[in-house]
């Protein structure tokens, strides 16, 4: 079903959508840029521009991007190596631009190579993330900024270490500010979000948030001792005056365009961010309900003009963000609609409004982030996919692990070479067939036949009695590979010798690479032929894997 960008229809569903990302990126904001060493406005910046300008140039209705927190360890060392922050900001121009040629040269099709398990699993493995992640926070222990991702934190803890670490630094109105957040969203999914009506339009993570800020606010009037730590708080910087407020906005330092540094970082993050927008961008088709498809040359260019513009004034690199896209996607958003509103929702809150947002706890931000993870870690899915196979279950699974145990990139690639394993192995199974009925051999090769096939087709060529019959049919394959035709060939030369009859069917495609000379000769020696009848029904019966 296509959905129209900036419907009048769709703005009862984007417009609530839109807050709900807002809320889920605000302090992912934040915590990316304090993640980074980079200044905090720098991550509103970026968080504006994904919404606005990649929003309105992106093919995706969904998506969201924004500052990322896999790009955090590249930004910090950047930061830290380069003369200063505005030389930083030319690495990110630059950045934007290679995004932009890759557009143009329609390097987006490398995202149709990565398998659904892995996607799949990337989703669950990004849902538990914030789950332990956003624990820590959710009872008032912030050690580790909110958009911090990596399985090793900056402060040398682990992602489960710091969970139990913070159990020794419980706030209790955090606490009970977050599991009053948790608790409304289940009661709201389960009967409120179920009902028709006006209420169905609000959204709940505003809710949690005005419960959050109510329930701060009245322990804060009975006495300080008992209201959340002001460190817990939303730590957005205020201007007193607009002129304040645009010097939070910076220039690149287009000076250093000669240091090497600068354009090795620009590579770096050009080619780290695009990934990181294909995949999130194939993440989120495959949760639209719409099922719609992006075009993901477009999306590259859009991220590079994205990154381009931040970097112009300001801001971090932004990508398309899996999290606050799901986020989208779960809040019921139809258009891009969501996408831009949430965008131009943080520049109208920071410019007006940020003292306002202050006052939110991040206990409350974090009951919404952690019921985000819930939605895309459901114990369903782990089922729905050991009910497909292990071909499926076993990429699916340890992509989710190997993204937990390092970070988002490492964890793909990793369940990506996990997935064409079982792509080589079935092919590797059902390229090659043997039966036989007595004396009577059937081999038959079909699709394309590699040399891994070579030991399997050589043991049972070496198998066959003497005196017997075998019929080799490569009609079917598309591709044989060299070693197999010579193993194949040196059978039909030394299969007279224990008196062996041998027929081989063959196709004219030139792929295949037989000898035809020798398979002629051979074939006329063979006029007796086999009982092929009896052997070709029961060829689906008896199917020889590698042992």
């Amino acid at each position: 079903m296509k959905q129209n960008n900036f419907s009048l229809k769709n703005l009862g569903a984007d417009l609530p959508a839109s807050i709900v990302v807002f809320l889920v990126a605000l302090p992912l904001c934040l915590g990316v840029a304090l993640a980074s060493n980079a200044p905090l406005f720098s991550g509103l910046i970026a968080g504006m521009v994904g919404g606005i300008a990649v929003g309105l140039l992106s093919g995706s209705q969904l998506s969201v991007s924004g500052p990322a927190a896999g790009l955090t360890a590249i930004v910090a060392a950047a930061i830290l190596k380069l003369p200063s922050f505005e030389a930083f900001l030319f690495s990110v121009v630059i950045c934007g631009a290679l995004q932009l040629l890759l557009g143009f040269l329609k390097a987006g099709v490398i995202g149709d190579y990565i398998p659904n398990s892995v996607i799949k699993g990337m989703l669950a493995a990004i849902g538990l993330i914030l789950i332990l992640k956003q624990l820590p926070h959710l009872i008032g222990y912030d050690a580790n900024p909110e958009g911090e991702v990596a399985f090793v934190q900056a402060n040398n803890e682990n992602t489960f270490s710091a969970v139990a670490n913070a159990l020794n630094y419980i706030t209790p109105v955090a606490v009970l500010i977050g599991l009053a957040g948790l608790t409304f969203q289940f009661i709201w999914e389960k009967i409120v979000a179920k009902k028709k009506g006006f209420v169905k339009l609000i959204p709940a993570p505003l809710v949690v948030v005005l419960i959050g800020i109510g329930i701060n606010e009245i322990f804060r009037h009975q006495g300080i001792a008992y209201a959340v730590d002001p460190k817990h708080m939303v730590n957005i910087p205020v201007a007193q005056t607009s002129r304040e407020f645009f010097s939070f906005f910076t220039a690149p330092d287009f000076g250093v365009w000669m240091n090497k540094d600068i354009w090795i970082t620009g590579v770096t993050l050009a080619l780290v961010a695009s990934l990181e927008s294909l995949l999130s961008i194939e993440a989120v088709d495959d949760l639209d309900p719409y099922q719609r498809v992006t075009d993901k040359d477009r999306e590259l260019k859009a991220q590079g003009i994205g990154n381009m513009l931040s970097g112009l004034i300001g801001g971090l690199p932004v990508t398309s963000v899996i999290v606050r896209s799901s986020a989208n996607v779960n809040a019921g958003a139809k258009s891009k609609m969501s996408t831009v509103f949430h965008g131009l929702l943080l520049l109208v809150s920071i410019a007006f409004i940020p003292a306002l947002l202050n006052l939110i706890p991040k206990a409350a931000l974090a009951a919404v982030l952690i019921f985000t993870g819930y939605k895309l870690a459901k114990p369903s899915l782990f089922k729905l996919y050991y009910k497909k196979g292990w071909d499926q279950f076993f990429p699916f699974v340890i992509t989710i692990l190997a993204i937990l145990l390092t970070d988002l990139l490492i964890g793909v690639v990793i369940g990506i070479g996990v997935g064409i394993f079982f792509v080589v192995r079935s092919n590797f199974k059902t390229s090659v067939f043997v039966v036989n009925d007595q004396h009577h051999y059937l081999f038959r090769l079909r699709k394309d036949v590699s040399f891994l096939n070579k030991p399997i087709i050589k043991n049972k060529l070496e198998e066959v009695p003497e005196n017997a019959s075998v019929l080799i049919d490569a009609s079917r394959a598309d591709f044989i590979d060299k070693d197999v035709v010579e193993v194949i060939e040196h059978f039909l030369v030394h299969a007279p010798l224990k008196n062996i009859h041998v027929e081989v069917k063959y196709s004219g495609n030139k792929a295949q690479g037989f000898n035809k000379t020798l398979l002629d000769e051979q074939n006329a020696k063979s006029h007796n032929g086999l009982k092929r009848e009896s052997i070709l029904e029961t060829t689906e019966a008896a199917t020889f894997s590698p042992r």
